[in-house]
């Protein structure tokens, strides 16, 4: 286990004397090496520029002032731009009596926490359990963290075996790493196990997406409304039943759980911009209102702070007719988000939706226009939000502009959508005659993608050739000269570079898909015996 006197941690609290007390403590614990903070946004930059092994964090950094991040908005922001590694050891420090606060804080798992006062005992002997947690688990995490999945997953029943009293922590592991290789039958196969042993919540709401994964929709809403009886405070369950909901076509239910998640634990930004969306999507257009209002006002302090809370906000006040209240909330967007990336796309997307409503025609194509410029130019705007940008083009017969959006959608492999979803915009819109020629525009990009994986090929650039494969097969996912370049591709980087279980599992679909169209190809034998001839090189298991 790691020495104290190597640790490396960071104090966030606001308040000298505490920050005082507690070097005081670490010092007597043996520990050094301490940073600090003073707020949530200085704490973001500290670990934007390094890792700590241990954060002690301070609930109340607005200090009672009711302006800033708390330390659990803290929390859910380092978590989901993972600021923080599974390893990071995070102790919540509260004399906070407000019961709806403690609850989000433990719903975004800290790795503990500790009421005030406390004891340089009391604190050491937390701060002891954790690394020793940590040591236990750390083989897997590291494994996990170098692209190994397998290994990890192996690694995880070794460590069960040689420390069982660890033993849920690592089928907990274990499952979340079969989930991350999509083997949902597998992660339900650990959660069932764990489940037979102990009604662990945190097992039954892994069962519950495993289920929702594979498409067993009834099922999971089942174990979640058992779940959230047994324990309606585990506020992840509301979440998941919610897109259960959704995904029956029961957007009233939808909303009803998440409303009832939101006055149990009213802190997580996530979860009411989630409620908005449903609002208006339901019809409720003051219950949107309030939802992405509150948004915007507890993501004010936040260095991840979106732009796009603020269109949703002028979405919902466009619907109502409030034309004065949807104008103040695009001059705040201007006001407090200059320089972010996204801020001029959203800001005139913002502005077309109050000038449409207002019947300026002319002015409302005009800041389309600039919206669409400001994507095409780099807006890091969501994959929803040039969707919803390239609607209103066609509303307006932008063609040219809808058609240049949606391209850098279909051109951004990270954004969730497929080529198939992103052809429904034009479909839905009743343009269909738009959808063949963007069919061209797209092979032809994948023509461009392969020669320029070719000559990264010649220069010794595999991986950099297979990036370029994939984004090939992303915009033209059927296309069979596509397919079996791909394939070959990622055989030639795994046998020259080794295995990598995701794009193992790549080639296996591909060849796959290749059989499906052509199972004549002449490819397809030699891509296959190569395929197989490079698990056997590495000892892989057949599947």
């Amino acid at each position: 286990m790691q020495e104290n006197g190597n640790l490396a941690v960071l104090v966030v609290d606001p308040n000298p004397g505490m920050r005082t007390s507690l070097q005081n403590m670490l010092n007597l614990a043996g520990i050094g090496k301490v940073e600090y903070a003073i707020n949530a946004n200085t704490a973001i930059r500290q670990l934007q520029r390094r890792a700590y092994d241990v954060i002690l964090c301070e609930y109340d950094l607005a200090g009672g002032s009711g302006e800033g991040q708390d330390g659990q908005q803290l929390l859910e922001d380092l978590r989901h731009h993972r600021l923080i590694s599974a390893s990071t050891i995070f102790i919540m420090l509260t004399s906070e009596g407000v019961h709806d606060k403690v609850v989000s804080a433990a719903e975004l798992t800290p790795t503990d926490y500790v009421l005030k006062p406390f004891t340089v005992e009391m604190l050491s002997g937390r701060i002891t359990r954790a690394l020793e947690r940590r040591a236990a688990l750390l083989p897997a995490w590291q494994l996990a963290a170098q692209g190994k999945p397998r290994e990890a997953i192996a690694a995880c029943g070794d460590g069960a075996s040689a420390q069982p009293r660890y033993a849920a922590d690592f089928a907990r592991i274990r499952a979340e790493l079969h989930t991350s290789l999509n083997e949902h039958h597998e992660a339900a196969a650990v959660y069932r196990e764990v489940l037979t042993e102990r009604p662990l919540g945190w097992a039954a709401l892994g069962m519950a997406r495993a289920l929702f994964a594979l498409d067993q929709v009834d099922d999971a809403r089942t174990i979640l409304e058992e779940l959230l009886a047994a324990n309606p405070r585990l506020m992840a369950g509301y979440d998941l039943l919610a897109r259960c909901l959704e995904a029956s076509d029961e957007p009233e239910l939808a909303k009803k759980v998440l409303e009832d998640a939101v006055a149990i634990s009213p802190h997580v930004v996530r979860r009411l911009r989630k409620l908005g969306e449903v609002a208006l999507a339901a019809g409720d257009v003051d219950g949107a209102e309030k939802s992405f209002r509150q948004v915007v006002t507890r993501a004010r302090y936040s260095e991840f702070r979106n732009p796009e809370d603020h269109v949703n906000l002028v979405k919902a006040l466009v619907t109502r007719d409030d034309l004065l209240g949807a104008t103040g909330v695009v001059r705040d967007l201007e006001r407090s988000m200059r320089g972010n990336p996204a801020a001029d796309a959203c800001r005139a997307y913002a502005n077309s939706l109050v000038f449409d409503k207002s019947g300026n025609a002319g002015a409302a194509v005009a800041e389309l226009q600039a919206a669409v410029t400001a994507v095409r130019a780099g807006g890091a705007t969501s994959p929803g939000l040039r969707m919803d940008l390239a609607k209103a083009c066609l509303d307006h017969q932008l063609d040219e502009q809808a058609s240049n959006v949606m391209l850098t959608v279909m051109n951004d492999t990270s954004s969730g959508v497929s080529v198939d979803q992103a052809m429904h915009v034009f479909v839905n819109a009743g343009r269909t005659d738009m959808v063949e020629g963007m069919g061209q525009q797209l092979r032809a990009q994948a023509q461009i993608l392969l020669g320029v994986a070719d000559e990264k090929r010649n220069m010794g650039d595999v991986r950099g050739a297979v990036q370029t494969l994939l984004e090939a097969l992303h915009i033209a996912p059927n296309n069979l000269q596509v397919m079996v370049a791909t394939a070959g591709g990622i055989l030639r980087q795994v046998n020259e570079l080794g295995w990598d279980h995701p794009l193992g599992d790549t080639a296996a679909t591909l060849l796959d898909g290749i059989r499906a169209q052509d199972p004549q190809h002449p490819r397809l034998a030699a891509l296959t015996d190569e395929y197989q001839g490079a698990r056997r090189k590495y000892g892989i298991a057949t599947a």
